[in-house]
């Protein structure tokens, strides 16, 4: 199983396929408009504006769990991420990335790639880079930027 097995609902209702990405280097992020790495959507952009060309993609899921920052409908967080940041990557409906109610392709990612801990997400900004056969290549922490990922990036793509 990988991920391209999944499928998840787009911010416009609409039943997205993870297969339709198959072949391309996938960056699985769950996010909040109102948390302290809410900056990072203008790193997720960046990287998505780098490397799309070259079979990349950013996929963004909003989560509500973690001290209730990301309360909106998703129509006010689609606006909030394209109004302040940009963003034009793939962003999906509002999910639950933990618990009982996890999206199936959260349960996957955190079997895939257990955190420091323990397999749960802790926090937004959680980041999962997926190589193009569908499988969890590493998992990143909340407060790694971005940024950072280029010379992962690179070596999924050239692989």
């Amino acid at each position: 199983m990988n991920v391209y097995d999944f499928s998840a609902t787009t911010m416009t209702g609409t039943e997205k396929s993870l297969a339709d990405y198959q072949g391309n280097v996938l960056l699985i992020v769950n996010t909040a408009s109102e948390c302290g790495f809410t900056p990072q959507f203008d790193g997720l952009q960046k990287l998505y504006d780098a490397y799309k060309d070259q079979g990349f993609e950013v996929l963004g899921f909003p989560c509500n769990q973690f001290n209730n920052q990301d309360p909106g409908s998703n129509e006010e967080i689609a606006s909030f991420c394209e109004q302040n940041y940009g963003v034009s990557f793939p962003m999906f409906s509002k999910v639950e990335v933990k618990g009982d109610n996890a999206h199936p392709l959260f349960v996957h990612l955190t079997q895939q790639a257990k955190g420091m801990l323990t397999k749960n997400i802790k926090w937004n900004f959680t980041k999962f880079l997926i190589n193009k056969q569908g499988e969890v290549i590493e998992r990143y922490a909340p407060q790694t930027k971005p940024e950072s990922l280029k010379t992962d990036i690179n070596s999924a793509i050239n692989m």
